[in-house]
């Protein structure tokens, strides 16, 4: 991977929400969504929906940080989902739901830091973020059909009801980092 090519994994709550919001962000080169955190050496969209496996939904991000740089990543992520709630997004509730961070090296583990701090600062929530930041291990790619699900399947309920207000919330707030 090239000096500006990095790598984001980002939980928080349904992985389809992240993968809609990420696919639309300049400088972001790809988007997969997948299990992270668990204690399976395998695992798949079933066992992960049980709550048992300790897996959290998450996507899985390369970007070019020319582009645009991980503490932005990082803006739109506080922004765009609930930071404050332990284990549920909404309606969404389960440990596979939670606000997590998976850090690849010791300098996104500072920008954590400081990002938490500003967004603290800024009183964007009423509550303390709790979003679990963690070293990446091991990252489980979902299944085909999970991959695109917003752009395969917009119309569908869930889609609409959860999914668009949140890619709708990243447009109007951040459009300086909208694809055209």
């Amino acid at each position: 991977m090239s000096k500006n090519k990095q790598t984001a994994t980002l939980a928080g709550g349904c992985f389809w929400c992240l993968e809609a919001v990420y696919e639309n962000v300049i400088g972001v080169e790809s988007v997969e969504s997948g299990y992270i955190g668990g204690n399976s050496t395998q695992t798949n969209y079933k066992e992960v929906s049980r709550g048992t496996t300790g897996h959290a939904e998450a996507v899985h991000i390369q970007f070019d940080s020319e582009s645009i740089a991980f503490k932005d990543l990082l803006r739109i992520f506080f922004t765009i989902h609930d930071p404050t709630t332990l284990n549920r997004q909404g309606a969404d509730v389960g440990t596979q739901y939670r606000s997590a961070i998976f850090t690849h090296d010791d300098q996104q583990i500072n920008d954590v830091k400081e990002i938490i701090q500003e967004i603290t600062e800024a009183k964007i929530w009423n509550d303390p973020i709790i979003t679990e930041v963690t070293p990446f291990d091991q990252f489980f790619k979902a299944e085909d059909y999970h991959q695109g699900y917003y752009a395969n399947n917009s119309s569908q309920p869930y889609c609409r009801a959860v999914v668009e207000p949140k890619v709708a919330k990243f447009r109007s707030k951040f459009q300086e980092f909208l694809k055209e």
